[in-house]
């Protein structure tokens, strides 16, 4: 991720399996892309693995400028399927959109806990054994560890996790 302001960013729709395709074409050409992504866990022959997977499957951000850039260039690039456009002409993000989401990602693209965590707040469980599971945050330890309730077979269970293994929900 570059450091470029938060205007003329555009959603670019990516071909299937084709993101790594896109980022080095698109990278190639002199565009900036912005692709936020978040680790998840996933149940794999039996073990849990960790793996970065896109904030938004399919799709990444685009920078350019569209009264200066050749950006009909992006739609014939390989791996990208189209930009997202309305009447022909690629629209831009709304701004705080892209400043929300580069405010919570890290260098790399990678999101970052929210830091709004609270008492009572009901989050989803990213990952580990426990990934996908809705828990209620019971305490908030200085050291970003996040104690929760799990409601496991009819019981509530406090579980440890760490503020980056789960997300606010609703």
């Amino acid at each position: 991720m570059t450091d470029v302001n938060d205007h003329h960013w555009f959603l670019a729709q990516l071909k299937p399996n084709a993101q790594a395709i896109a980022l080095r074409n698109l990278a190639r050409q002199g565009f900036s892309t912005f692709l936020p992504q978040q680790t998840v866990t996933r149940r794999q022959a039996g073990r849990f693995v960790e793996a970065l997977r896109p904030l938004f499957p399919g799709y990444l951000f685009v920078h350019f400028d569209p009264a200066t850039a050749p950006w009909r260039k992006i739609n014939a690039t390989s791996g990208v399927s189209r930009l997202v456009s309305f009447d022909a002409r690629p629209r831009p993000v709304p701004q705080a959109l892209i400043r929300e989401l580069r405010a919570r990602c890290d260098d790399l693209g990678r999101l970052q806990p929210t830091p709004d965590l609270q008492t009572g707040t009901s989050v989803e469980v990213l990952s580990g054994p426990f990934a996908d599971f809705v828990a209620e945050v019971e305490t908030i330890a200085p050291d970003q560890r996040v104690w929760v309730l799990l409601d496991l077979m009819g019981q509530h269970t406090r579980v440890q996790l760490g503020a980056d293994q789960v997300r606010a929900t609703g």
